[in-house]
């Protein structure tokens, strides 16, 4: 008896993508959930994680391009954080 498992199906569909564009469609899905909230704070602490992790992602084999977004979110999301006032 054959039954249907979805994994091959979305092996063969995550197999095209690399580690940081998975976390970089991550990083949009967190900031559309964080917007609602309405805290500058938030988005910011969330900004800051995320830059520090797209550090991370780059040692582990990710293209060079995601260290340079995680520099750039780590030197931005501080400034934001300083300016929000909730």
């Amino acid at each position: 008896m054959l039954e249907f498992v979805p994994l091959p199906l979305i092996d063969d569909f995550l197999i095209k993508y690399n580690v940081g564009q998975a976390v970089f469609a991550l990083f949009a899905l967190s900031l559309l959930a964080a917007i609602p909230l309405k805290s500058r704070k938030v988005l910011s602490l969330n900004t800051i994680l995320f830059g520090l992790l797209f550090l991370v992602v780059v040692a582990m084999g990710a293209p060079a391009h995601f260290a340079y977004l995680g520099v750039a979110l780590l030197v931005i999301a501080p400034l934001l954080y300083t300016t929000a006032s909730r």
